[in-house]
């Protein structure tokens, strides 16, 4: 029987973060050997055995029903993020065909290059995938974080950018809290496409260089990177700070939006203008005017 050690290392993370108080759990006497509720507490909260919840726990239940993850899910209070990753994780893998096809180069059609253009003088906007690999940008991402058009096509990553390069350092200012949920965006992505090779060769190449990660990665967090707030310091226009929200795109399931906006009226949109004035290309103007985008169009050479 081959074992989900995944789905066990998960479930002991979400169980070792639970105060018994907080769960409702009743002194039951005894001093605690480990953090947060016993395997006994959360098989009571879930109405299943002991047994049966150490087995899960060991990853030698192959077949668990919906209604059981569910009822664990409630009894580790898993937020709707980290339910979905547990339904995927306990999901049983299917082996792939003994010889992968070769991988297709994603490509951003025309229409959302168009979208880039639009905001390339109002709002930083990049296409990524699962992956974090930046697929399309405007001139003010670029500009705001850097050139990927300039890096070779395997390091047009936006987590090996923020996780590997030393200007990220400087860039992002809470920089830990921001590679941190990479991290975790690495882990969801994972956890649904376990057996991807790009995919694992990003977390291998990490776990190597990143003196965090291990640690990071071991928390078992998952994050969608969906939205949030990013402190930066960018080499020439200097401090701002800017909210992201991603976007899906139903017609590429695997291509999302991440489009960085300031606050109406703030110093940080200001600077953000000002940053679209100093990177404006040469031939914006013209191009525009000729119906031609200026987006990057971030592909394979």
């Amino acid at each position: 029987m081959k074992q989900n050690g995944e789905l066990g290392d998960f479930l002991r993370s979400r169980r070792a973060r639970l105060h018994p108080e907080d769960a409702g759990v009743g002194f039951s006497g005894g001093a605690r050997r480990v953090p947060g509720l016993r395997r006994e507490e959360v098989a009571h909260l879930a109405g299943v055995s002991t047994d049966y919840y150490a087995r899960l726990e060991q990853g030698r239940h192959p077949h668990v029903s919906e209604t059981v993850l569910e009822a664990v899910a409630r009894a580790l209070r898993l937020d709707d993020l980290e339910r979905g990753y547990l339904f995927e994780l306990a999901r049983p893998k299917t082996p792939g065909p003994g010889r992968r096809r070769a991988a297709r180069v994603p490509r951003v059609r025309p229409a959302v290059h168009g979208m880039l253009d639009v905001l390339n003088n109002v709002s930083p906007a990049l296409v990524i995938n699962h992956h974090s690999d930046v697929l399309a940008g405007n001139h003010l991402a670029h500009a705001l974080i850097t050139d990927f058009d300039t890096l070779p096509y395997r390091e047009r990553n936006l987590a090996r950018f923020v996780l590997l390069h030393p200007a990220a350092r400087d860039l992002y200012m809470d920089w830990d809290k921001v590679a941190e949920t990479f991290v975790a965006s690495l882990r969801l992505a994972a956890g649904r496409q376990p057996d991807d090779p790009r995919l694992n060769e990003l977390v291998g190449e990490l776990s190597i260089k990143v003196p965090q990660f291990h640690t990071w990665w071991a928390s078992h967090r998952v994050d969608q990177c969906a939205h949030g707030t990013q402190r930066l310091r960018h080499p020439v226009v200097g401090e701002l700070t800017l909210s992201y929200e991603t976007l899906a795109l139903p017609a590429d399931p695997d291509q999302i939006i991440c489009l960085y906006t300031a606050e109406p009226g703030s110093a940080s949109a200001e600077t953000l203008r000002l940053l679209a004035s100093w990177s404006a290309p040469a031939d914006a103007e013209a191009s525009s005017s000729s119906g031609h985008g200026t987006a990057h169009r971030n592909t394979a050479s």
